[in-house]
C-alpha cells in the first residue's frame, strides 16, 4: 500500500494554477526529493498532503484516507516556517509533543538536544533563528510517523550542522515510513535520497531513482537538476 498517493491533483489560487494533473505515488521505506524552481508547487503539494489546503480537482490520499485530522495522526510535517511557540521552553515544547502525539518519542528528542548542546531550559525566545530551526526538526523527527512531511528542513542552518540533521532523518524514521524532503540545497540532500521528483510550474517534469540517475546519465541529481532547470 501506498503511503502517499496522488492521481490527476490539481491546486489553483484563483486563475493560477499552483498544481495541475499530478500523480504519482511513495511507497513505504523511501526517501523522496521532491524539487523544483521557486513557484514549481512543492510547498503546495506538501500542505496538501497534511490537510492544510483542499485540491481544486484530483485526489491525494494518506495511506489510502484523504488528508484530514485522522491522516494527522501518522504524519509529522516541518513546515518551511518555524512555527514553534517561543514562550516555551525546548523542555516544555516536548511536553507539548509528548501529550498531544502517542508516537511521540521523547528519550530520541532528549539525545539530540543533548547532542546539538541545547539546553532543555533554555527559552525558545533567547534561541537564534537556527536553533530554532533545529528544535523544531528534532520534535519532528522524535515521532514515530508513517509520513515526514519536511518543507526545507536544512535551509537555516549552517553546513556544519546540515550532516547531523541530515543522519538524523535517517535514523530516527521506521524503515517502513516514508520521507518527503522539499529543499533547494540538492548536493547536500542528493545522498540520502532513493528517488526524486521534478516539479516545474505545477507539473511532474521527472520522476526517477537517485542511482538510476547517476549510472543511465551520469551525473548527480544537482547536476541533472540544473540542466533541466537551466535559464
Amino acid at each position: 500500500m501506498a503511503i502517499l498517493e496522488c492521481n490527476g491533483l490539481s491546486k489553483s489560487y484563483g486563475k493560477t494554477a499552483a498544481l495541475e494533473d499530478v500523480s504519482f505515488s511513495i511507497e513505504p521505506g523511501r526517501i523522496v526529493g521532491l524539487l523544483g524552481p521557486n513557484g514549481s508547487g512543492k510547498t503546495t503539494l506538501i500542505k496538501l498532503a497534511n490537510g492544510l489546503l483542499t485540491p481544486t480537482a484530483g485526489k491525494i490520499e494518506i495511506c489510502n484516507e484523504t488528508p484530514g485530522p485522522d491522516t494527522r495522526a501518522v504524519v509529522s510535517y516541518l513546515p518551511e516556517r518555524t512555527s514553534i511557540p517561543t514562550w516555551m521552553t525546548a523542555r516544555q515544547l516536548l511536553d507539548f509533543y509528548e501529550d498531544f502525539y502517542e508516537d511521540f518519542r521523547r528519550d530520541a528528542a532528549e539525545e539530540m538536544l543533548a547532542h546539538l548542546n541545547i539546553a532543555p531550559g533554555q527559552s525558545i525566545r533567547q534561541m537564534s533563528k537556527g536553533t530554532r530551526e533545529k528544535v523544531q526538526l528534532i520534535v519532528v523527527m522524535s515521532r514515530a510517523a508513517q509520513l515526514y512531511l519536511l518543507d526545507e528542513p536544512i535551509g537555516g542552518v549552517d553546513p556544519a550542522t546540515r550532516d547531523y540533521i541530515l543522519s538524523t532523518i535517517i535514523g530516527n524514521y521506521d524503515p517502513q515510513a516514508a520521507v518527503v524532503i522539499s529543499t533547494h540545497l540538492i548536493a547536500d540532500v542528493e545522498k540520502v535520497l532513493d528517488e526524486v521528483i521534478f516539479l516545474d510550474r505545477g507539473k511532474v517534469v521527472l520522476r526517477s531513482g537517485v542511482d538510476d540517475i547517476r549510472e543511465n546519465k551520469g551525473m548527480s541529481v544537482d547536476e541533472l537538476f540544473r540542466e533541466v532547470f537551466r535559464c
